[in-house]
C-alpha cells in the first residue's frame, strides 16, 4: 500500500523540489546570458540538483524528456521520486498553454516512481469539461497503476476574459478538482506571495476552504524572497507543505559552479523551508477519509 508517506518528512509534511521544467529552463539559461543551451547542460543542471538538494528533499519531481534516468540515480534512497506526466503545450520561450497526458509515460512507469504528477491548465473557456474529465482520467490512472497523483492546476484568464481574478479562479479551480479526489494537490501561492501576513493568511485560509485533502503550494510567480513567508501563512491556514523549484534554485540557473551554488545558496533555502513545515503544515493524515489517506495499492 503506497500512501502519502512516500514522499512526506517524517512529521507528515512535505518539502519537495521540482525539478521538472523543460524548454521553460532552457529559456532561463537564455535570460541568465547563457545563450539557449544544449540538451546535456539541461540533464547536467538537473542531474546536480538532484545530487546537492535531493538528500534534503522528501520527494523530487522530474521530467523524462531530458535525462530521467540520470536523475532518479543521484536521488538518495529515502526521497520519493515524482514523474511528470504531462505533454506540454508551448511555444518556444512561452508558458504553457495547455497539457495532456503522455501516454508514453504512463504506459511504462519506470521503477522507483512513486508519484505522478499533471499539470493542468484551468481557464474558464469551451474546455473546460474537458480538463476536468482529463484530471479525473490522471487520477484514475495513477490509481490503476499503484502510485499517487500529484494534481497541479494553474489558472489562466479565457481569451477576452478582461475582469479576470487569479486569486478567485485559484479557489474556483480548487473546488472544482479537490473535489475529484488527487493524493495531493499543488497550489498556486494566494496573492502570488504578496500583501501583509494578515492578507496572506486570510487568502491561504480561503483557498483551505475549497480544499478535500492535502495540498501543498508553488512557487512559480512567487518572488523568491517572498517564498518562505508565503509557505509559512499557507501552513498555518491549512496546506501540508510545498513543491518548488524556481525559489529554491533560479538563480544558480547559468553560473560557472552549479553544484557549489545549490550548495551555498539553495540548500539553507530548503532545510529552512523544511523546518517551517514541519513546524507549521497540516500533516497529510489529519486529512481523514480522502484518497491519500486510504492509500492506493502497490
Amino acid at each position: 500500500m503506497t500512501t502519502l508517506d512516500a514522499i512526506a518528512r517524517p512529521s507528515g509534511a512535505f518539502a519537495m523540489v521540482a525539478m521538472d521544467q523543460r524548454e521553460s529552463l532552457r529559456h532561463m539559461f537564455d535570460l541568465a546570458g547563457r545563450g539557449r543551451p544544449a540538451d546535456d547542460v539541461l540533464i547536467d543542471f538537473k542531474v546536480a540538483v538532484a545530487e546537492v538538494l535531493g538528500p534534503y528533499a522528501s520527494g523530487f519531481l522530474a521530467d523524462r524528456q531530458f535525462g530521467f534516468d540520470a536523475v532518479r540515480a543521484a536521488v538518495p534512497a529515502g526521497t520519493g521520486v515524482i514523474l511528470a506526466v504531462d505533454a506540454l503545450d508551448q511555444a518556444d520561450g512561452g508558458p504553457v498553454e495547455d497539457t495532456s497526458l503522455d501516454e508514453a509515460a504512463v504506459d511504462a512507469i519506470p521503477d522507483g516512481v512513486e508519484a505522478l504528477k499533471l499539470l493542468l491548465i484551468w481557464r474558464r473557456d469551451e474546455r473546460r469539461d474537458a480538463r476536468v474529465a482529463l484530471a479525473e482520467r490522471f487520477i484514475a490512472v495513477a490509481r490503476e497503476k499503484g502510485v499517487l497523483s500529484v494534481l497541479e492546476p494553474v489558472v489562466k484568464a479565457a481569451p477576452g476574459e478582461a475582469d479576470f481574478d487569479a486569486d478567485a479562479a485559484i479557489r474556483e479551480a480548487a473546488r472544482e478538482l479537490s473535489a475529484l479526489g488527487p493524493d495531493l494537490y499543488k497550489a498556486q501561492v494566494p496573492m502570488a506571495g504578496s500583501g501583509t501576513e494578515s492578507e496572506q493568511r486570510e487568502a491561504s485560509a480561503a483557498l483551505n476552504s475549497c480544499m478535500t485533502g492535502p495540498w501543498v503550494v508553488l512557487s512559480q510567480g512567487v518572488e523568491r524572497e517572498h517564498f518562505a513567508d508565503a509557505v509559512r501563512a499557507a501552513c498555518q491556514e491549512g496546506a501540508s507543505g510545498f513543491l518548488a523549484g524556481r525559489a529554491l534554485w533560479s538563480d544558480v540557473v547559468g553560473t560557472d559552479d552549479v553544484r557549489a551554488e545549490l550548495r551555498s545558496r539553495s540548500v539553507g533555502r530548503l532545510e529552512a523551508l523544511a523546518e517551517v513545515v514541519d513546524r507549521h503544515a497540516r500533516p497529510w493524515r489529519d486529512w481523514s477519509g480522502s484518497a491519500s489517506a486510504a492509500g492506493v495499492s502497490a
